[in-house]
């Protein structure tokens, strides 16, 4: 079982920045692509971004495009979401999540994702 940690999140003004982390101390996630998902309450689940395995392909949600952006540390076996221009709308739970069976196809779609982790709250708030 594939063990996802996230980290980074918490509170922060309007306009301001984030990093979140997804890290796995069992496995490595050098396979897997990997994507990040929010939601907020009372919302669905919303496929923010995704990055294939070799790093090569990254995907954005139209909302987060152009504010948000997403890499990877292989060598620290870290998938990074960094967050700019934050607007109260971003607040929610992010969760990344993994699965390696799609090659180096990039989706956005929850369906494809195997392993999840708990989630972190970030807010954005004056």
């Amino acid at each position: 079982q594939l063990h996802l940690v996230e980290s980074g999140g918490g509170l922060v003004q309007p306009g301001g920045s984030v990093r979140l982390s997804c890290k796995s101390s069992r496995f490595k996630l050098d396979d897997y692509t990997i994507a990040w998902f929010r939601q907020a309450p009372g919302k669905e689940r919303e496929g923010v971004s995704c990055i294939t395995s070799s790093g090569d392909t990254a995907i954005y949600a139209d909302s987060v495009k152009g504010r948000f952006t997403t890499s990877r540390d292989n060598a620290k076996n870290t998938v990074f979401l960094q967050m700019n221009s934050l607007q109260p709308e971003d607040t929610a739970v992010y969760s990344c999540a993994a699965t390696n069976r799609i090659g180096q196809v990039a989706t956005l779609s929850a369906y494809w994702y195997d392993y999840w982790g708990q989630g972190i709250q970030v807010t954005v708030s004056a």
